[in-house]
């Protein structure tokens, strides 16, 4: 993955205003002259080489109660089909959607912590991933142009954002017309070891007025995987 194919493929997708800068395969935004926009630091960007490790033998055990190759199952047979299509995921952390996702497709990743995504750059590339990208950014103000992306992944970390409605917002803005929006979530009536799951937790029927009342039909895919809910919702 060139620096070049990325300020391409990185710029031609941005809102006409959007400035950025490539740097060691991460997209910054420029605000304010050339200041670089930053978020408040997260914990994992510290522990992020720890990331995965914690993942796979602390949350998906002990806090939802489900198990993380079934969850890529899940994912797979829901994304086996997605071809050759414009990809984005909010919240990519340290590339997980290598696990399911077809390397055929045009992906953009995008998250706050830069030290998560320069774990996922890595994995999307040795995963023969050519058309990828990656954002330092936020998912209630993302910098790209409306009517983009044909899919939209949000993958274990809805429950995180400050404020889902305007996260919505922008989900319904940069999404094509009969667009889907795939999503895993904890949900708390899904939450039979009664752990504590950090975030804010929507109910099923809560994310299903959410989407409907910004465009979007809803409906849950009939799997169990402990505490998690799987939904894919289409762009009316």
């Amino acid at each position: 993955m060139s620096a070049g194919y990325n300020a391409i493929r990185g710029y031609e997708m941005l809102k006409n205003e959007i400035k950025v800068i490539n740097k060691k395969g991460l997209h910054y935004i420029i605000k304010d002259g050339n200041r670089l926009l930053k978020f408040k630091p997260w914990l994992m960007d510290v522990f992020s080489f720890l990331y995965d490790f914690i993942m796979e033998s602390s949350i998906f055990p002990k806090k939802f109660g489900g198990d993380i190759n079934r969850h890529y199952e899940i994912l797979s047979k829901e994304l086996k089909r997605i071809h050759e299509k414009r990809v984005l995921e909010l919240a990519t952390g340290s590339g997980s959607a290598v696990n399911f996702l077809p390397n055929d497709n045009q992906y953009t990743g995008t998250d706050i912590s830069a030290g998560l995504l320069r774990k996922a750059v890595g994995r999307f590339e040795n995963a023969g991933f050519k058309n990828a990208v990656f954002f330092v950014t936020s998912a209630d103000d993302l910098p790209f142009d409306d009517n983009h992306f044909n899919i939209i992944l949000c993958i274990l970390s809805l429950n995180f954002f400050n404020d889902i409605k305007k996260v919505f917002q922008e989900i319904k803005r940069v999404a094509t017309p009969d667009a889907v929006f795939i999503c895993s979530v904890p949900v708390p009536e899904r939450n039979r070891l009664q752990s504590t799951i950090r975030g804010t937790l929507y109910s099923e029927e809560e994310l299903g007025k959410i989407c409907r009342g910004n465009g979007f039909k809803f409906e849950s895919i009939p799997v169990d995987n402990g505490a998690l809910l799987y939904f894919r919702a289409v762009r009316q």
